[in-house]
């Protein structure tokens, strides 16, 4: 019922046809790719998926400082919704079906304006990333992040709230457990609150390992995005407990997330749908 995929940032500096190799070996559905348009050949990654009966299914966006949806310099703003919009340029260039939005650079805690002003300016910046894509066949995911990464959106409730105001039908809320393992008190029940705006899906633990090599119970999560209907992407993005993430991650300090972590994803969330019996 579920379709597979896993994100291909964990592979560091590996050549991506490494990766989609990899995943189709393990049985992915699709791809997940990093939103740096500059640096993907797109024939050659279409030629990759086709050969390994693969597809591109989302394309993931990086918020840095120069990249903030909600900066007080209107320049930065634009060039935030650019970004975004590129990245819509991406997935319909691949074929993919989503692209995720949030407000904020990654790492940045509290605000540069009034609250309101800057939910506003998130607002009206969906608002328009939504229209674009709408016109290239494209969904966008908010996707809340936990509060050690921003202060404007964190929690299922506040992200329904946004998709609503922005009132876009192609607009809805991402759902990943590493975030929500910090920040909702019950993650099935909170994927419930998101119910039909469910768009895009990533699993991950506790310590953001692939599922079962933390502490949380998948089962309720599984059934929960089952009982809201849901029947797109389920992706991994899984990254190492590490300060410099990236320096890891490039310097192949973690092999886990290669092989290991690919397969033992998919194949646990695989077995709890079976268990579950919803396929």
């Amino acid at each position: 019922m579920f379709r597979y995929t896993y994100n291909t940032l964990v592979y560091g500096h590996e050549p991506i046809d490494q990766g989609i190799d990899r995943l189709a070996r393990f049985g992915y559905d699709g791809v997940e790719f990093i939103g740096e348009p500059d640096s993907i050949d797109v024939p050659a990654v279409l030629s990759e998926l086709q050969r390994h009966g693969t597809k591109a299914s989302s394309i993931i966006s990086i918020f840095t400082p120069e990249r903030d949806i909600v900066s007080s310099d209107p320049s930065i703003r634009r060039a935030a919704v650019d970004y975004v919009r590129g990245n819509v340029d991406l997935a319909a260039a691949l074929g993919a079906d989503v692209v995720t939005f949030t407000p904020t650079a990654c790492m940045k805690i509290a605000p540069e304006a009034d609250l309101a002003e800057e939910w506003g300016w998130a607002v009206e910046a969906a608002r328009e990333i939504a229209r674009y894509a709408a016109e290239h066949d494209v969904t966008i995911a908010v996707e809340p992040w936990n509060r050690y990464e921003t202060y404007l959106i964190t929690r299922a409730a506040r992200a329904v709230e946004f998709v609503k105001e922005v009132g876009e039908p192609n607009i809805g809320v991402m759902a990943d457990t590493f975030h929500m393992s910090i920040e909702e008190p019950d993650i099935a029940q909170a994927i419930r609150t998101i119910g039909p705006h469910l768009v895009h899906v990533h699993l991950a633990d506790s310590n953001r390992a692939a599922p079962g090599y933390g502490h949380l119970d998948f089962k309720p999560i599984v059934q929960a995005i089952a009982d809201v209907g849901y029947t797109g992407w389920i992706s991994y993005e899984l990254l190492p407990a590490a300060g410099d993430v990236w320096g890891v991650l490039s310097g192949a300090g973690a092999p886990e997330f290669l092989d290991e972590y690919s397969e033992a994803a998919i194949t646990h969330t695989k077995s709890i749908v079976r268990e579950l019996r919803l396929s």
